[in-house]
């Protein structure tokens, strides 16, 4: 076996990258991974430069790790601005590390993309030590894996990293045919109380007029997109950020990876005047982008949320994680879910103060997520 490092999708073929176990997940998609780079929403003027870490025996690839150069912390959604002051105040360098990440997506999902043939537990010990000697290689700081399944996370804390856990909100369907029928029967589930106030919700959204339909990716016109595309761009410039995704990424994986983007678009007197970007796979639905014109009272619930969960029971999806963040999900029937990172740090004194510091921070998270979960809905 032998590993190099690529510094573009395009040295692989879609073929082989997505005849990987795990590229099923959109976000790992070949298509959606070299958009973003083609398209100029990654690379160095954004701080995400590409080093992916490629597997093979022979000519057959064997797995692989979407990996980046990161100069800064942005969109990464697992904070760690707190180490790259404290690496500052005494004196050392925190950027550039490495990340094993999807750009700007806090999306749990695998890290490790293994042939399906192979040995998974030879390959995945394989690909890690590959990782650490590249990040040993460059000298950086660190080396984070953000949001990996939790077999990943287990290679990944045998091999030494520091486990990090974290807090998301995700909603699950009922299993097999006890599956939700349909938005009621999702709502008879809830407490008197709580029903009645979603129901309360989504008839403000209808009096004021408004009208919501979903169509995938490549069901859009070039003038719906440009309209998605300054929605999204809005929420960035109101929250002082940057819109890193550009509407030609857009563009190329609506025609890509057509049926795994759904568009909410909410229309008042014949205009489009919010939407929501949604991913789904076989299994979740991936809540990831809003915007909207002007304020409308519950119009963010039902567009972000409601749409969302309705797609998830016509279609039985089995969980939509609508994005991070958000204890208001939980009355809309969004549980807390805990989520991980792992953690290499090359200093041996900053990886030992890291290491307490988590040890206390798990404690905390954990209580957190237990007592939210007190705060659930349903009967």
């Amino acid at each position: 076996m032998h590993s190099t490092i690529i510094g573009s999708l395009d040295e692989v073929s879609s073929h082989q990258w997505n005849a990987l176990d795990g590229t099923q997940a959109p976000f790992l998609r070949h298509e959606f991974l070299s958009a973003l780079e083609k398209h100029q929403c990654v690379g160095e003027a954004t701080g995400w430069t590409p080093q992916h870490i490629l597997l093979y025996e022979d000519k057959k690839l064997l797995g692989a790790v979407p990996q980046y150069l990161k100069t800064n912390s942005y969109g990464e959604l697992v904070f760690d601005w707190a180490w790259a002051e404290a690496y500052q105040r005494n004196g050392l360098d925190y950027y550039p590390k490495l990340v094993v990440a999807i750009p700007y997506t806090p999306a749990s999902g695998p890290r490790l993309l293994i042939t399906p043939d192979a040995d998974r537990d030879k390959i995945s010990a394989q690909l890690i030590q590959c990782a650490l000697e590249h990040a040993r290689q460059y000298n950086v700081s660190s080396q984070h894996w953000l949001f990996p399944h939790q077999n990943d996370l287990q290679q990944l804390t045998q091999q030494g990293l520091l486990p990090r856990l974290g807090c998301q909100f995700h909603w699950h369907n009922l299993p097999g045919n006890d599956s939700y029928r349909d938005f009621d029967d999702y709502l008879e589930r809830f407490t008197s109380s709580k029903r009645k106030k979603i129901r309360r919700e989504r008839r403000t959204v209808a009096e004021a007029g408004i009208t919501l339909q979903r169509l995938y990716g490549n069901e859009l016109s070039d003038t719906q997109w440009q309209t998605v595309h300054r929605h999204y761009r809005s929420t960035f410039d109101r929250l002082s950020g940057y819109a890193t995704l550009s509407l030609d990424f857009f563009h190329e994986i609506s025609r890509t990876l057509p049926q795994q983007l759904i568009i909410v678009l909410a229309e008042q007197h014949g205009n489009t005047v919010a939407s929501a970007i949604c991913f789904r796979d076989d299994t979740t639905l991936y809540g990831r982008h809003w915007g909207c014109d002007a304020h409308f009272q519950n119009l963010h619930f039902e567009a972000c949320y409601y749409q969302g969960l309705e797609y998830c029971i016509e279609h039985r999806l089995q969980c939509f994680d609508p994005g991070a963040q958000g204890e208001h999900k939980i009355s809309r029937g969004f549980l807390p879910t805990a989520t991980w990172s792992a953690h290499w740090i090359a200093n041996p004194q900053f990886r030992t103060a890291i290491a307490d510091f988590l040890q206390q921070e798990t404690q905390g998270v954990q209580h957190y997520i237990d007592s939210l979960h007190k705060h659930s809905p349903y009967k």
